[in-house]
């Protein structure tokens, strides 16, 4: 560590050094000793700083040198621009949930729950058994450790209802996160320029995937309870679809809920068109004050796709998710994700089988559904008293978000750099619209570290959007 002494040293050679030419020799280590009225040790120390800095240089035997200032070229990468040809995807809305927080901020921002909200024992304990398996050491099968699609099978063969033929464990296919799967599903269903109707707004991830793999856009409008039924069959109508990606269970960011009667009547119309539901059931195991039901669970003609994560829900660190398709559809995503990653970690697919299959497990996920309710309802409670110009669009019954409402008369990004310069981050709106915003809105999490700052972050909050609102424009 340096000292005063050397810091005194390291300034007044900095001095000579910007007065001398480059390749000046600089004097003896014993000149300087005199010079400074220091120890050779002290020098020793300061001459390390300046080489450490690129401003001297040692050549062994005869001296220390001034180096000489290398202005480095900058990089020409224009090249590529003609190589590859207009770019059709946006990453803002990932920079703006994935980055971290810096030390002390306030964080609405994030997709993952925190590490109080999982079930951190259980992993920790899940993880040391699945290393001692034999899964440490072997290849998994490409469509998944069977024991692990027979547990997807059954939680949506729980939610069947008599009549309607069960999933089998042979239509599961194991995933190393549905992100990777989603981008599967429109690569091997859809295909480059065909049309996807989606949700507006919707999963920012799943617009990154579906613009990755070069599909058409189709926006239909959905509010607090979903999408209207007659909006998406005149949307299968007018654009010849064959596909419609949806969240029928607390949708990210807006938290909207299907009934039982707009499931029913959504699924009708796909039957109707001869095309397939995406069904993204992400949050399944985050009901605060109602439970999952997948649309899946009605369907025994292969119409709906259907997607289930466990990576938020278990361990960012233990990404593992399943696709249930059933017929040629499966086939085509099998092989896509053959060609993709060939296989999921048997030993990641081991210690989640382990997790999810504990007596443990239940007793966690009745926990987790109280500290989700109380930190919602926390949050819901410090915009309305401290950011009432902000209007909460619903108060979600599950999922981890709010979505907001702010005055149309918002500038969005002033917004969001005003809270960020307060150590509050928030995410914009924009990035889950795959068309136009219909307005201004901002996204906030509400399982992320720290919830008894949430007064602290509505605060925040409130006085920038009366500073932003009261400004003239």
């Amino acid at each position: 560590m340096i000292n005063d002494s050397s810091m005194r040293i390291v300034r007044a050679l900095r001095d000579w050094i910007a007065g001398a030419p480059a390749g000046a020799r600089l004097p003896s280590t014993r000149s300087l000793v005199t010079s400074y009225e220091a120890s050779p040790v002290t020098v020793q120390k300061a001459l390390r700083t300046l080489t450490a800095q690129g401003l001297i240089e040692s050549r062994p035997g005869v001296g220390t040198f001034v180096r000489a200032v290398r202005t480095a070229r900058p990089s020409d990468f224009g090249w590529q621009t003609a190589a590859l040809g207009t770019s059709h995807s946006r990453l803002t809305s990932a920079a703006a949930t994935m980055r971290p927080t810096p030390g002390g901020g306030i964080a609405l921002h994030g997709g993952y729950p925190d590490k109080e909200l999982l079930p951190d024992r259980l992993v920790r304990a899940a993880l040391l058994r699945a290393a001692r398996s034999e899964s440490a050491l072997t290849r998994s099968p490409v469509s998944g450790n069977p024991d692990l699609q027979s547990w997807f099978a059954s939680e949506l063969a729980a939610d069947t209802p008599l009549g309607v033929n069960s999933v089998l464990a042979s239509d599961v296919i194991v995933l190393p996160g549905s992100q990777s799967g989603l981008s599967s599903i429109f690569r091997a269903l859809v295909s480059v320029g065909q049309p996807l109707l989606i949700e507006s707004p919707t999963y920012w991830g799943a617009i990154l995937a579906a613009e990755q793999a070069g599909v058409r856009l189709i926006p239909v409008p959905s509010g607090p309870y979903g999408p209207e039924p007659e909006d998406v069959a005149r949307a299968f109508e007018e654009t010849g679809a064959r596909a419609f990606y949806a969240q029928p269970n607390y949708a990210n960011p807006t938290g909207a809920q299907w009934s039982q009667d707009t499931a029913t009547q959504i699924l009708d119309v796909v039957k109707t068109y001869g095309a397939f539901l995406i069904e993204d059931d992400w949050a399944h195991d985050f009901g605060i004050t109602t439970n999952s039901t997948p649309v899946a669970a009605q369907d025994d003609g292969g119409h709906v796709v259907y997607v289930r994560s466990l990576t938020k829900s278990i361990s960012p660190a233990l990404r593992v998710a399943a696709i249930i398709a059933r017929g040629p559809a499966r086939e085509r995503i099998t092989a896509d994700r053959a060609a993709a990653s060939m296989y999921v970690s048997g030993v990641l697919q081991a210690a989640s089988l382990d997790v999810v299959t504990q007596p443990g497990w239940q007793t966690h996920l009745r926990g987790l559904r109280q500290q989700l309710q109380s930190r919602r309802n926390l949050l819901v409670d410090s915009i309305s008293q401290y950011a009432s110009a902000a209007e909460v669009t619903t108060i979600p019954t599950g999922g981890l978000n709010l979505w907001i409402r702010l005055p149309d008369a918002t500038h969005l990004p002033e917004l969001i750099t005003e809270c960020e310069s307060n150590n509050v981050f928030i995410a914009p709106g924009n990035g889950w619209f795959p068309a136009e915003p219909t307005g201004p809105h901002i996204r906030l999490n509400y399982s992320g570290p720290n919830p008894g700052a949430y007064p602290e972050a509505a605060q925040v909050i409130g006085r920038a959007l009366n500073q932003g609102t009261n400004s003239v424009r």
